[in-house]
């Protein structure tokens, strides 16, 4: 069919292409929130744990609201979670590099009690509760957070630019066709960018409304060059993949003991060796709550983690819920969750 017939066939096979593909999904905030969680069942009167957990948990949630509203769309997109870079001595951390039909965002996401307001001059006002009082202060701007980690990419980028004329080219549409957004996770906060700079208002946005920003871009995107087909944006998100810091295999455990109580000993430890028991008896947990999760996965045809995630796994464990009823009031699992397992899972945790 020669040229058209190819393009035609491109553009067809994009319209078919409408999943939402995560290429990779691993998160360094989940490993500190398993550490973290470990540390809280050791040192349970530990305040500075505690409060670190709920910071973490609170950003886990917020990266997962994310990745919920990605995957029920219907655009055609990969996804990018948690991704590195690195440049001489600049380093980035992004929430989530998505690469859609069109233009690739760069997302960083917050997820906060209270509400947030955006001023004329760009600055970022958090107002919440605190024992009782109404706290209002200034906040660093994420907006600006995420375009410098688009930055520190773009100089790899720039690095890997070879012919002068297309590279000038490409130079010039960099920063159309790579947007930044700033996601508000948390369903109870009120955004407030009605004074915002106009050019921020479709950029600062809550997670209900990511998608449906996502879809307005490409439907007035005009006669811009989008990628021909799904090969192509699977090229052009394993490329962000490549050009990528490996992450880092830090152990979180280690740093917040160091960091919350190096002098102190876990609850369990009392010259008998229960610190060791109870690690032993944890990781055997563990194995069979792992197993049962594999055997049910492969019985329904379904991925582990809608039996239970990793961060749901290393809570049945420090909880250990004997019935289902213990199970729903410690809120571990969604209702569907516990409906369809609940009774398997305080099963396996019974046994214990």
């Amino acid at each position: 069919m020669g040229l058209f017939g190819d393009l035609f066939d491109g553009f067809s096979e994009m319209n078919r292409f409408k999943d939402t593909v995560f290429l990779k999904e691993s998160s360094g905030l989940q490993k500190q929130h398993e550490a973290l969680s470990r540390l809280a069942s050791e040192f349970p009167d530990n305040e500075e744990i505690a409060k670190e957990l709920i910071k973490v948990k609170k950003g886990l949630e917020g990266e997962k609201e994310i990745a919920y509203r990605l995957g029920k769309a219907s655009i055609g997109m990969y996804v990018l979670h948690d991704v590195r870079f690195v440049y001489e001595d600049l380093t980035a951390q992004v929430d989530y590099i998505v690469v859609t039909p069109v233009f690739t965002y760069f997302i960083e996401c917050k997820n906060m009690i209270g509400n947030i307001t955006v001023t004329e001059k760009g600055d970022f006002i958090r107002e919440y509760s605190y024992n009782g009082k109404r706290v209002k202060k200034g906040m660093n701007s994420p907006l600006t957070q995420v375009e410098d980690q688009r930055e520190v990419y773009r100089k790899i980028w720039e690095d890997e630019q070879t012919g002068l004329l297309s590279g000038m080219l490409a130079a010039n549409n960099f920063y159309y066709f790579r947007k930044v957004l700033v996601v508000a996770a948390n369903p109870d906060t009120i955004l407030n960018t009605s004074k915002a700079p106009k050019e921020w208002k479709y950029k600062i946005l809550r997670a209900d409304a990511l998608v449906r920003q996502i879809e307005y871009d490409i439907n007035h995107c005009a006669d811009d060059d989008p990628y021909k087909n799904q090969k192509e944006m699977m090229r052009s998100a394993k490329r962000y993949l490549e050009q990528s810091a490996k992450d880092e295999d830090k152990d979180y455990y280690a740093i917040y003991r160091d960091k919350y109580c190096p002098d102190s000993q876990p609850a369990e430890e009392n010259g008998t060796g229960g610190s060791e028991s109870v690690e032993s008896d944890a990781s055997d947990l563990r194995e069979r709550l792992i197993a049962f999760r594999t055997q049910v996965a492969k019985a329904m045809k379904i991925p582990p983690y809608y039996v239970f995630n990793n961060e749901e796994l290393e809570r049945l464990i420090a909880e250990k819920p004997k019935t289902v009823d213990e199970l729903k009031q410690l809120k571990i699992l969604p209702p569907v969750k516990i409906k369809v397992h609940g009774e398997g899972i305080v099963g396996v945790i019974a046994n214990d």
